[in-house]
């Protein structure tokens, strides 16, 4: 096996065209596994989307979930696209670039989810300072900042590493890479802090805070990019680092964190509609009201009946329209 080509964007081939051997019946498997839940988390995405975009009043964490949601839904494309052109048999490094396109999605997502995560966080810590000194437009003016570094981040890597996982040496390149590396690292530790001090405070408080719907939507979301979204994240920072990529790796760790991201992706709406339909005895319930309850950040006045009251159906802070 020759050590200068990477094996990370390629596809692995039965020997002789005709033998499978085990690791191409798990690369199948695992390829048409990831196609199927990535469709099924495109139309989750995409309800979310219709919802928090033409059918809701936004605010300052509707804006958030809105830009989550349309990362989650580039980034599954890119899933779908990928496994169209391995039918076709497209050039590997026509794939490879597929993933580096896939990496703006990727760490947008991630930007968003800590975004999200430390403002709760703030929400907790100091209450009073988020109510009344948070500037209006802030959730706003962080998405269309960090839709732009990221951009920016890819455009940079384009332009000074020639092709995406090509190994190259200049300097700029692996200044390029590693930007992206602490970059992720960064965010991962926010996203994790911010959690931890949020659930902290929550439990173990001097005063009693209840576990509203919001944050429990978050806790679940974190947790799932934790187990399911960071495995690619390291596997690609791994690669960045190392410019090499075995066979066995593409086999056994490649294929699982491509499986495991798009389940991260598509895990997000089914998040969002069972939070938002806990405890609720309507067996047809409207989804704009269940991704209303799931977001907000009040405790219910009334469990044991229907319908909740309208204005407790409201989302925390709507009074700002972003």
């Amino acid at each position: 096996m020759d050590p200068t080509t990477p094996a990370l964007g390629t596809s692995v081939t039965p020997i002789n065209g005709r033998e499978e051997t085990p690791c191409y019946k798990l690369t199948l498997s695992l390829t048409v596994l990831t196609c199927i839940i990535s469709l099924v988390g495109l139309t989750g995405n995409a309800v979310v989307l219709w919802l928090l975009g033409f059918r809701m009043r936004r605010n300052a964490v509707s804006t958030y979930i809105l830009n989550l949601a349309a990362a989650d839904f580039l980034f599954l494309c890119g899933h779908v696209i990928r496994f169209l052109l391995s039918l076709i048999n497209i050039p590997h490094t026509t794939r490879r670039f597929l993933i580096c396109v896939m990496t703006v999605p990727y760490l947008t997502g991630l930007s968003f989810l800590s975004a999200i995560s430390t403002e709760r966080c703030l929400s907790v810590l100091w209450p009073v300072w988020y109510r009344c000194r948070r500037p209006t437009y802030l959730s706003a003016v962080v998405c269309v900042l960090l839709w732009a570094l990221s951009l920016l981040r890819s455009i940079l890597e384009w332009r000074f590493c020639d092709f995406p996982f090509s190994g190259a040496d200049s300097c700029w390149c692996e200044t390029s890479n590693f930007i992206t590396i602490a970059w992720l690292t960064f965010l991962c530790v926010v996203l994790c802090v911010s959690s931890l001090v949020r659930l902290v405070r929550i439990l173990c408080g001097s005063r009693k805070m209840l576990l509203t719907r919001l944050y429990l939507t978050i806790l679940l979301t974190v947790l799932v990019f934790l187990l399911c979204g960071l495995p690619f994240g390291i596997l690609g920072s791994l690669n960045y680092m190392i410019h090499r990529d075995l066979e066995v790796l593409y086999c056994h760790v490649y294929r699982v964190c491509m499986f495991l991201s798009s389940l991260n992706s598509s895990a997000n709406p089914i998040i969002y509609f069972f939070v938002g339909s806990l405890r609720q005895r309507q067996n047809r319930q409207n989804l704009k009201l269940v991704l209303q309850r799931a977001l907000q950040d009040k405790t219910e006045v009334d469990e044991g009946g229907g319908r909740l009251p309208e204005e407790t159906l409201e989302l925390s802070g709507s009074q700002s329209r972003q």
